[in-house]
């Protein structure tokens, strides 16, 4: 068994995973038959499967999951797209622009996860185990590749027309 911090602290990222997917989840319906689409799905599928191995671990700690911590991740995922089709009811431009923004920096959120487990490891044996190289190699490729879509969605997104001469 683990300290309670630690179990909270892993527990926190397990629900900005759950987030992370259920928002690609719905971009990916949004956005069905393009290019994107491919890439969100993608990208989805790879943080479902860190939030597997962070499920896997928590389990080995003996950490349980935190259903109100779960629930409340998918209560706020479900309130941020509310929010996220009242600034664009229109073709989504700005939505996904915004949703992938989040996803980028829970992506981040999802690297600092691996570099702390892998400073704190060689003092604390109990979160040893871990490939914690890999995994933030994986967490850089993830976020320069949702970067580079929320770059790509940045000009229909927010760009200001040019008057014509």
């Amino acid at each position: 068994m683990t300290n309670d911090h630690l179990g909270t602290y892993l527990n926190d990222h397990l629900a900005g995973a759950v987030a992370a997917v259920e928002l690609l989840e719905h971009l990916e319906k949004a956005h069905a038959g393009t290019a994107v689409a491919r890439d969100l799905s993608e990208l989805r599928a790879e943080i479902e499967a860190d939030r597997q191995t962070l499920e896997s671990f928590m389990k080995r700690l003996g950490v349980a999951e935190s259903g109100p911590r779960k629930a409340t991740a998918w209560l706020a995922e479900r309130l941020a797209w509310l929010k996220l089709r009242l600034d664009d009811s229109g073709q989504g431009a700005f939505r996904l622009f915004e949703s992938l923004e989040a996803v980028s920096l829970g992506i981040e959120g999802k690297l600092a996860l691996w570099r702390t487990l892998a400073t704190v490891a060689p003092a604390a044996p109990e979160v040893r185990g871990l490939d914690y190289e890999t995994l933030m190699l994986r967490a850089v490729n993830q976020r320069g590749r949702a970067e580079a879509l929320r770059l790509d969605a940045a000009l229909p997104a927010i760009a200001v027309a040019q008057p014509s001469a």
